[in-house]
């Protein structure tokens, strides 16, 4: 017995060696890691144009990083621009971060315009990969005076028409050339940027000190950046990106799922089948579906639009506009109603969305579609509600007059009759037998008056 237990007892410190060493090489980083921590780099992608979605995005995972322990956040750009507010916040995020901020532009053929270039000039180091370029920085929503010298003159009075481009205009000047202030770049072409919607390419973006590396791929970018200097909340960091490993981290199913319901075309078309499903509930109480989905889709669109700067008074004028072509439906006006409706409709839908940064407009073929098919379908309702006033009653107490019934006993004035295969209470002035036909002249009640068949004229009597 001793033997075997003293067996048992080598083969499992065999077993429990070599289990050892089976996961010494996954361990040795560990260990390796107590003398040398391990730097990880969070890389995130602003792919696309700027909007609620890519800010949630951002935000959340700058405090993931800094919670988890990362040295550094690489933030690739490749995008056409977006929304002032959504940028604004991104920059306060990246301002305010603890960890230095990378900002790349790539890979080859990307750009940064707009406010890709707010974004850029507000990381501690700006970089670009070959073939890239940033700027275009002026706001889409006004566009700026033009200048016939080709100069701007600062001396020159504000028109009172284009008050609100110039206010708009400076203070977009003013913000671009703190952060350029802030970073030590070139503030004079950040001006130019925003007044003169001036584009650079990213070699000649590198000789006039608007960005500070020029980086082929991810591994040049940490290659150039291990040793330099930055400064964070007022702090003098050294980089060390040396032997750095870049985690990249993708938007979750939650800034997807924003991402495409903050779309505007998509919130659109989420408020149209909200309106019409609650419409349809309402018109035929019982349908369930309609109503709920529906619903869901109103919900929907109300959470997307507290990301969009969305204008009200459009969605005012969108539900006024289905109501007056409904009514149009329900209590003709030779078309009055329909017109004045559709074009509701249409003027509602166009100032929906107050903006007009890439990416965030509404699609006016879209409008146009739903629109004409909006007409369509209360056309079509109005001409089967004339069509079916015209149409004989086939339902209730009135179809059934002049039809034809038989006798189901003898009787001279109250008696029973079949009619549809079923049995009902008639009243006759002529005396019937069983299995006379007769015919129904009226209703009273729910007692029948009938007659007996060859005595009816005819035609049915008109209701």
């Amino acid at each position: 017995m001793c033997r075997v237990k003293r067996k048992r007892w080598v083969l499992f410190l065999v077993l429990f060696i070599f289990a050892m060493t089976a996961q010494w090489p996954a361990l040795q980083p560990a260990v390796a890691g107590l003398a040398v921590p391990a730097r990880v780099v969070v890389q995130l992608d602003i792919d696309g144009a700027v909007g609620p979605a890519t800010s949630e995005y951002i935000s959340r995972n700058f405090d993931q990083a800094v919670a988890d322990g990362a040295k550094m956040i690489i933030l690739r750009l490749d995008t056409p621009g977006g929304l002032d507010t959504s940028m604004r916040e991104i920059i306060k995020k990246i301002i305010a971060s603890p960890l230095p901020v990378i900002g790349y532009v790539a890979p080859s053929g990307a750009r940064a315009a707009s406010a890709g270039t707010f974004i850029l000039y507000a990381c501690h180091v700006a970089a670009m990969a070959p073939a890239t370029n940033l700027g275009a920085a002026t706001p889409v929503q006004l566009v700026p005076l033009p200048d016939p010298a080709g100069q701007e003159d600062d001396k020159k009075p504000v028109q009172p028409g284009n008050a609100m481009t110039e206010k708009v205009i400076n203070d977009a000047v003013a913000y671009i050339r703190g952060l350029a202030t802030m970073r030590g770049r070139n503030a004079q072409w950040a001006e130019q940027a925003v007044r003169e919607a001036a584009s650079l390419p990213a070699e000649e973006a590198l000789q006039q000190h608007v960005i500070d590396l020029l980086a082929n791929d991810n591994a040049d970018l940490l290659n150039q950046l291990d040793g330099r200097k930055v400064n964070v909340l007022g702090q003098e960091m050294v980089l060390q990106t040396a032997g750095a490993v870049i985690e990249y981290v993708a938007p979750d199913w939650r800034s997807q799922l924003l991402g495409v319901i903050s779309n505007p075309n998509i919130a659109y078309i989420l408020l149209l089948v909200g309106l019409y499903g609650i419409a349809m509930e309402f018109s035929n109480p019982g349908g369930v579906v309609p109503g709920t989905v529906g619903v869901i889709c109103l919900l929907l669109a109300l959470y997307s639009f507290q990301w969009l700067p969305v204008n009200y008074a459009g969605i005012a004028l969108i539900v006024l506009g289905m109501g007056l072509m409904a009514s149009e439906a329900f209590a003709p006006s030779f078309g009055i109603l329909g017109i004045v409706g559709i074009g509701a409709f249409v003027f509602g839908s166009v100032v929906l969305i107050d903006a007009e940064a890439p990416g965030y407009g509404i699609n006016i073929g879209l409008i146009g579609g739903f629109a004409f098919s909006s007409a369509a379908f209360f056309i079509f309702a109005l001409s089967m509600l004339l069509q079916s006033r015209r149409r004989p009653v086939v339902s209730g107490f009135e179809e059934m007059l002049g039809d034809m019934g038989e006798a189901m006993d003898d009787f001279a004035e109250t008696g029973l009759v079949r009619v549809h295969g079923e049995t009902w209470r008639a009243h006759t002035d002529q005396p019937l037998h069983k299995n006379d036909k007769v015919r129904i002249i009226a209703l009273e009640g729910l007692c029948l008056r009938v007659t007996p068949y060859q005595h009816q004229p005819e035609e049915k009597p008109s209701c």
